[in-house]
This record gives structure tokens, C-alpha cells and sequence, in this order.
């Protein structure tokens, strides 16, 4: 169920019957011919364990089961809105940016420390993506959304990307990431985050990064 993208700010999606798809509640704009909107209790694909690791993480960001026949608009308090597709890897986002996706896709909860032990929680907390992140793996789209317009930089073997974490949205491939401090402890202080850490994307992959460190 692909997306086409209106304007920066506003995607369309198709509905068939037989196939559906999940929106963040509030972010239906319009839609054409029949289509139902019902509250998911169910975490989409990852089932009640997915739903229960948002709850954990403190992400339970309401979903909407979108399905019938017809096209509706998407969009979500004027952010900005990056479709992004998945040929069988996995995407990397915090739970709040997902404004869209297709049911096709398998939704579960990564454990920040499970990556990086301490400093993968402390990279959650600096990120904006807190202890815990959200996972879409399979064939199909996603719609996120950031402040100020998206990049999306490749990550390829031999030359890792590095971002300031406010401004990192998502990622995706067989991406290994660490945050390393770019300035002594002692230089930090009345620092912003980009001066004082980076965040180093390496792999094969990519990563969003949108032109503001304004969070959602």
C-alpha cells in the first residue's frame, strides 16, 4: 500500500479491500469511498506483546486500524512527512514520528541497552528515543515524521555517517551505531548536543536526519 506524497506535508494512501494499514490517531486528513478508522488494542503485527513493550517504554502512541476501499490523506501538525520503504530489513523509529504504515509490517520493541549496554540507553535519552524504540521489519511503507525537511544519508561499509543526535530520525539495514562523546566532559558543559555528542552510524544502511534539533 505505497504512499504518495501530496506535498511536504501530506501523504495519500490507497485501501483495498482485504489489506490494511495503521495510522497514528489524529492523523487522517480526508479519505474517499469507504473507509473504517477503528482503535487497534491489538499492537499491530508484533500482537499484544508489541503493544505491551510501548506500554513498557512509555511510547503507547494510539494506533488506528485503516481499512476498506479508497484513498485517504494523511498528515499530522504540520511536520514534515518521509515515506520511507522496506525491502525485508528493519526500520529503527521512535514510536511518536510514525504517522503511517502498512499492515504488512511486522511492529515490535527494541530494548535501547541491548545495543550498546549503558550507552545505548544514554543514546535513547539523548536521541529522544528514551530506553526504548520501536521496529518495523518486511515488505512495505512508512510514513515518519520530522521537523524542517528530511535527508536520508547512505551507510556503506568503510564509512560510517555521523549525526547529531537531536536531529537523527530513523535508520535502517544492518546498521551498527554508538555514541562517542566529540568533547571532553569537562568542555560539555552549556554545550548542545551536537557539539558535545555525535552519534556514528556504521554498515550498511541509512539514516534520516531531519534540519532541526526541535523534537515532536
Amino acid at each position: 500500500m505505497p504512499f504518495r506524497e501530496v506535498n511536504s506535508k501530506m501523504v495519500e494512501a490507497t485501501v483495498v479491500p482485504g489489506q490494511r494499514m495503521y495510522s497514528q490517531r489524529g492523523a487522517m486528513l480526508a479519505y474517499r469511498g469507504d473507509v473504517s478508522f477503528t482503535p487497534n488494542i491489538a499492537g499491530g503485527q508484533g500482537g499484544l506483546m508489541s503493544m505491551i513493550g510501548r506500554r513498557v517504554a512509555d511510547e503507547a502512541t494510539p494506533l488506528m486500524t485503516v481499512e476498506g476501499s479508497g484513498t485517504v490523506m494523511f498528515g499530522h501538525g504540520g511536520h514534515h512527512i518521509q515515506v520511507v520503504g522496506l525491502e525485508g530489513d528493519t526500520l529503527y523509529v521512535e514510536a511518536d514520528r510514525l504517522l503511517a504504515f502498512d499492515g504488512t509490517l511486522e511492529q515490535g520493541t527494541m530494548f535501547m541497552g541491548s545495543q550498546g549496554g549503558v550507552m545505548g540507553m544514554v543514546r535513547g535519552q539523548v536521541t529522544g528515543q528514551g530506553l526504548f524504540t520501536t521496529t518495523l521489519r518486511g515488505h512495505g511503507a512508512v510514513a515518519v515524521m520530522a521537523h524542517g525537511g528530511v535527508i536520508e544519508l547512505p551507510i556503506t561499509p568503510g564509512r560510517p555517517v555521523h549525526v547529531d543526535p537531536q536531529a537523527y530520525v530513523a535508520h535502517h539495514g544492518d546498521v551498527r551505531n554508538k555514541l562517542s562523546t566529540a568533547l571532553g566532559w569537562r568542555d560539555m558543559v552549556g554545550r548542545g548536543s551536537g557539539e558535545a555528542f555525535q552519534l556514528e552510524l556504521s554498515g550498511s544502511g541509512a539514516v534520516y536526519v531531519q534540519a532541526s534539533e526541535e523534537k515532536l
